[in-house]
């Protein structure tokens, strides 16, 4: 299929393999930030072309992954209220809380909808005026827009009876978080395409610069990532570290202007909790106060809600790279899709569903 072949191309995929063997000379660990990365590189067996002495960890770039246990547990807590219609995207429905999930609780009698769109959750307030409709909006900055639009039309329109949850974060300062962590091991980053198509790149060369580490915007398709590994590696043995673009075909340096203004105007930058991670400054979005009337975490009383995460499950050390799915005592025991211990199990982006599904587990864990 044209558009998605020729970027799946065996040749040319051997031909960038055999490149970087050439090159490399040195161990060296890279970070895909993407889960979308993530799950093509381990379903096309990319990090079996590398040298061995390539290590490819996963970063926090799954949204799912990444919301916090006291989010969902907000969520929950709509989504039992009588006269909500709680709407989300498929995904976010098996992500479990302290308790239970919202599949559960849409099995036990809640009203809770999948939607395709932000839009489909307005219509459905538009439909539905005597019934408060909420939006679980959950992303990086890919999905802030289409967010930022929804409220902004609801205000427009006057929508008394719509909210959103809102649990959106933003890349560069959890890749600030990983580089300043004691227990760092990235040298270099392949950068997730789809944000920076958004936002663009020019946040990220104060971080290469201060780092000291290549960044490398990379696209999704086994060759895209092949060659953004190729541009990464050549930095690391050059001793350079700079931001390139390898995804120049959707990806410019600053972005989608028009999509950054919108959501500026609806959103404010905070500090912002990640599942397994902790508080980091300035890594996130809420409403403005122009918008708090959206706010579903005001309307429903639930910021208050606080919940402790399972130690049993090793997501945040797996989503800063320093640990491998298959290296929880539980993974594939007590964690798996069809009873997850957490997010990263469950999302279509997430690195344990991935080693899971495409049963990337080594011998000698056997």
């Amino acid at each position: 299929m044209k558009y998605l072949d020729e970027y799946r191309d065996p040749k040319l995929a051997m031909q960038l393999s055999r490149q970087i063997h050439k090159m490399t000379t040195r161990p060296w660990v890279i970070m895909e930030v993407c889960g979308g990365q993530t799950h093509s590189i381990v379903k096309f067996g990319i990090d079996t072309l590398l040298p061995d002495n390539i290590e490819l960890v996963h970063g926090p770039g799954c949204p799912v992954c990444v919301t916090p246990l006291e989010i969902i547990d907000r969520a929950l807590a709509i989504a039992v209220q009588k006269n909500v219609i709680f709407c989300s995207f498929g995904d976010m429905l098996r992500v479990p809380g302290s308790k239970t999930d919202l599949l559960s609780l849409k099995a036990q009698g809640a009203d809770v909808r999948i939607v395709y769109s932000p839009l489909d959750a307005l219509k459905i307030a538009q439909d539905n005026p005597q019934q408060e409709i909420v939006f679980f909006a959950v992303g990086f900055e890919t999905t802030a827009p289409a967010n930022a639009m929804t409220v902004h039309q609801a205000k427009e329109l006057g929508l008394k009876n719509f909210s959103l949850l809102v649990s959106h974060v933003l890349v560069p300062p959890a890749m600030e978080a990983i580089l300043s962590s004691k227990s760092n091991r990235v040298q270099g980053f392949l950068a997730a395409g789809h944000v920076c198509a958004v936002m663009g790149y020019s946040e990220y060369p104060p971080i290469a610069a201060k780092y000291k580490v290549p960044i490398i915007v990379t696209g999704f398709e086994p060759l895209d990532i092949l060659q953004g590994i190729a541009m990464c590696v050549q930095q690391l043995e050059e001793g350079r570290h700079e931001v390139e673009n390898q995804y120049a075909r959707s990806v410019t340096l600053l972005g989608n202007l028009n999509a950054q203004d919108l959501v500026s105007k609806v959103f404010r930058v905070i500090p912002r909790k990640w599942r397994g991670i902790g508080e980091i400054p300035q890594s996130g979005f809420c409403l403005r106060s122009d918008y708090k009337d959206f706010d579903a975490e005001i309307k429903f009383n639930v910021g208050e809600i606080k919940t402790q995460e399972s130690p049993e499950c090793i997501s945040g050390l797996v989503l800063q790279g320093n640990k491998k799915p298959y290296e929880c005592p539980s993974f594939g025991i007590k964690c798996t899709p069809q009873q997850p211990l957490g997010a990263p199990m469950v999302s279509s982006e997430g690195a344990c569903a991935a080693y899971y599904r495409y049963k990337r587990i080594p011998s000698w864990t056997h």
